[in-house]
């Protein structure tokens, strides 16, 4: 029996572990917090109950699958609750309510964007297949070329439409940039404007619509808090507050881990679910990697940040779950988030409200708002300390003006604020770059650090960091990458792949199946 080490109690740790475990592996974890998640885990306020960092919750059907692997059904440890609608979308004029009803959607946009209803119709049936085309690049390792000369990568390469922007492939669909921005914000968080991101992922958008976002009675947090739970019914070990001050590494091998404490504890393999960029600079700072030494890791391009105000509230404001703000200029902001590193006077931002789903988050009559404004990461000069109560300010003005959160300052009870230099010291997030990063095409499959980390025969990655990229779901597939990887290494049967499921809307199901 095997020792394996996963350092980081994040959603790609404690998913590897089950499935190493479920494998027969000897495992444990060791995570410096108290508690269990990560990013994905609970903040608590007084009476107020946030999640932390991830707060859409879609790809149910890989979340259900990775529980069923281990013999366990999802439901047995959480509440899932679908959302409708999806998100409200604000604009400077307008607001757009994004459904996963077929009908609905057609509905909104021929009246909020009249002329553009055929163009949804083909964006479903043309962007089911190209998700079906790239799926197995998301599923299956890329750690060299010769994976990508398989014959399921040849016939996805097309779909990563090389030389087409986001905003170019929506434009195929849409003759409204504000349409087209609707089904675009999310790259925003893979650390790319939709004017530069590949065109490959207009799948995002098509996703949440076909089938559906998801909350978790209590918050995402849950699902980590679960896994904690199926872990503990392996008789796996958590160490919490247990620090790692290094991997120790020996020519091609890992020895094990040396804890912040100066133990020295030896295994067979080691998974690190750390922050890529803090697991390449402090963990394997010494690693025989040319290619993710510390210097080169600095010169890779990273996602945004974000500025955080989690606010306990003695009202409750009429707004949907998830809302999404659009800057009056959203082009120049993405540019001074992304490319000039400026902070945006005229933001966007994203609310959630999700007592208006669950009761159990704040007190009676009261409510919870997680507010979120991307932001430049650390590699800008932003003196956060010198201007973040004024950025604070500019942010409640703006929740107050343009979404009609009247005298929101003076419902505030309880407040916790996290701006990008809290994610990097306090998170150990690198640069502060809160999704990790960016996902340009030369950052993706064989050129994002690999599941397998050579130089090292024993060292496996997990989480946003490496492929298959960021987001929760995806976190949750690169962990079991990486445990086939391991068990087929071993001459162990693999864990399988489901083929996608039906879509929510058996109108979206017939359309992304017909025949152009």
């Amino acid at each position: 029996m095997k020792k394996i080490y996963v350092i980081g109690a994040g959603p790609g740790g404690l998913t590897s572990a089950m499935l190493l475990a479920n494998a027969g592996y000897e495992v444990e974890v060791f995570e410096k917090e108290n508690f269990v998640g990560g990013r994905t885990s609970a903040i608590q306020i007084g009476e107020y109950t946030f999640d932390r960092g991830p707060t859409f919750l879609n790809m149910m059907y890989l979340i259900r699958e990775i529980f069923e692997l281990t013999g366990r059904k999802l439901e047995d440890y959480v509440e899932p609750i679908a959302l409708k609608p999806l998100y409200e979308l604000v604009y400077a004029d307008k607001r757009f309510t994004v459904s996963s009803n077929y009908e609905e959607m057609m509905n909104t946009i021929a009246t909020t964007f009249p002329g553009n209803e055929h163009g949804y119709t083909r964006y479903l049936q043309e962007t089911h297949k190209k998700l079906e085309a790239l799926s197995p690049l998301l599923q299956r390792k890329m750690d060299s070329v010769t994976d990508l000369m398989s014959p399921e990568a040849i016939k996805a390469l097309p779909e990563l439409e090389f030389g087409k922007s986001l905003m170019d492939k929506l434009g195929e669909y849409f003759n409204d940039e504000e349409l087209q921005l609707a089904f675009t914000f999310q790259s925003k968080y893979l650390g790319m404007s939709p004017w530069s991101c590949p065109g490959a992922f207009s799948i995002l958008s098509y996703i949440e619509q076909a089938y559906g976002i998801y909350h978790l009675k209590g918050g995402l947090n849950q699902l980590t808090k679960a896994m904690a739970t199926v872990l503990e019914e392996m008789n796996v070990k958590i160490h919490l507050n247990t620090p790692i001050q290094e991997v120790v590494q020996y020519k091609k091998r890992i020895e094990g881990i040396r804890l912040e404490s100066g133990e020295l504890l030896h295994c067979d393999d080691v998974v690190i679910n750390a922050d890529f960029g803090y697991a390449m600079t402090k963990l394997l700072k010494n690693t025989k990697s040319r290619q993710w030494s510390p210097q080169k890791v600095e010169k890779k391009q990273y996602s945004c940040s974000t500025f955080m105000l989690y606010l306990g509230i003695d009202t409750q404001y009429d707004l949907q779950h998830h809302t999404i703000l659009f800057a009056e200029d959203y082009r120049k902001n993405m540019e001074e988030i992304s490319d000039t590193k400026l902070l945006s006077k005229d933001m966007s931002i994203y609310v959630q409200n999700p007592v208006v789903t669950d009761d159990s988050l704040a007190p009676e009559g009261k409510s919870t708002l997680y507010v979120l404004a991307p932001v430049p990461n650390n590699f800008s000069d932003i003196e956060w300390e010198e201007v973040k109560h004024e950025y604070r300010a500019l942010l409640l003005k703006t929740l107050e003006e343009r979404l009609g959160l009247t005298d929101l300052e003076a419902h505030i009870e309880e407040e916790m604020m996290f701006s990008p230099v809290d994610w990097e010291q306090k998170m150990n997030v690198y640069k502060g770059a809160t999704f990790n990063l960016g996902h340009q095409l030369n950052q993706m499959m064989t050129f994002r650090p690999h599941n397998h980390f050579s130089p090292y025969e024993n060292c496996w990655l997990v989480g946003g960091g490496t492929h298959p990229g960021s987001g929760l779901p995806i976190i949750i597939e690169s962990a079991r990458i990486s445990a086939n990887l391991i068990l087929e290494r071993d001459g162990e049967k693999t864990y399988p792949i489901k083929p996608l499921p039906k879509e929510l809307d058996y109108r979206i199901t017939e359309l992304s199946h017909a025949v152009l």
